[in-house]
């Protein structure tokens, strides 16, 4: 999909994306003490964007003017995320930041793995960052991100990543790209229930760096997405989206599902398959990104 460029004034940022993320891999290599999940994974980012505007208020309150699905005020992200940045620049720096009205065009599904609340945080966190000039640098966005969802640092990392520990030890990955046809099953998946499940392995051996020099030849069978088998047996729809996906390309599930996809050389080609499955599922077509399309707002630092 074509992404707008943002609109920045005195008043407020317009048409900010927040994009979607495919795991081109997922290994569950332990747990810890405290619950959370050891993971190595593969992040790509996708074409397919939410977009966040962004109004100056005369007072300092953080608002909500569009709904976001099922989610209260006080309990969505981006809200969230303004206020942890608004509290940060009071904290750190003694600035006292004005209020914001934020707007929400969701076109990333709830529950699908795509990390698109994730990512609406992450671009609430670098537009606010400018507009304020708040001048925090990315590692200390990705230190706020990470204290509201293990997945927001990736989004603040500004580029395609390997990712360890829970997912906030990041590095640049060199990733394929290409055309991805990304199939959105009928069901949302709540993450905590695949992590809880008594059947997930949590013991893959762990990546060497050695494994990585032909990762762009073979990304599409490399590693495995060890959430899938649980999320296929508790959503039957999974494994079906899977079976039709795979008649075309190498389908895998992403992150907890429930969203599936498979990588394409060529446009054409994903058009095709696209085409032929949508008759019978939600299909979604985007392109492979090599960075977040706010990345040079991040390299500013806010400035």
């Amino acid at each position: 999909m074509a992404i707008p460029e943002i609109e920045i004034s005195a008043k407020g940022i317009r048409h900010c994306p927040a994009p979607a993320k495919l795991n081109l891999f997922l290994h569950v290599t332990g747990r810890r003490d405290d619950g959370y999940h050891l993971l190595e994974t593969a992040f790509q980012l996708i074409d397919l964007c939410d977009s966040l505007h962004f109004t100056c208020r005369d007072d300092r309150q953080i608002r909500r003017i569009t709904p976001n699905g099922d989610i209260a005020e006080n309990d969505d992200l981006t809200v969230r995320a303004a206020r942890l940045l608004q509290n940060a620049a009071y904290r750190k720096k003694g600035m006292l930041v004005p209020g914001i009205d934020i707007a929400l065009e969701k076109r990333i599904p709830e529950g699908g793995g795509l990390g698109g609340g994730s990512s609406d945080a992450a671009t609430t966190l670098i537009a606010l960052n400018h507009l304020w000039h708040c001048c925090f640098d990315r590692r200390e966005l990705m230190a706020l991100g990470v204290q509201l969802g293990a997945d927001i640092p990736f989004f603040l990392f500004g580029e395609n990543a390997f990712a360890q520990g829970i997912g906030e030890k990041l590095m640049p990955l060199s990733t394929p790209g290409g055309w991805f046809v990304v199939i959105k099953p009928p069901v949302s998946v709540p993450t905590a229930t695949i992590f809880r499940a008594n059947e997930l392995t949590r013991n893959t051996e762990p990546i060497k760096m050695f494994d990585f020099p032909g990762f762009c030849e073979k990304a599409d069978h490399f590693g495995k997405n060890d959430l899938q088998p649980v999320a296929e047996k508790l959503y039957p729809e999974i494994g079906k989206a899977l079976d039709e996906l795979g008649q075309f390309g190498n389908a895998r599930m992403t992150g907890s599902g429930a969203c599936v996809f498979a990588r394409f050389a060529s446009k054409t080609q994903a058009q095709e398959a696209a085409g032929r499955l949508a008759g019978t599922w939600e299909v979604l077509l985007a392109e492979g990104l090599t960075h977040h399309p706010l990345k040079y707002l991040l390299d500013n630092k806010g400035e």
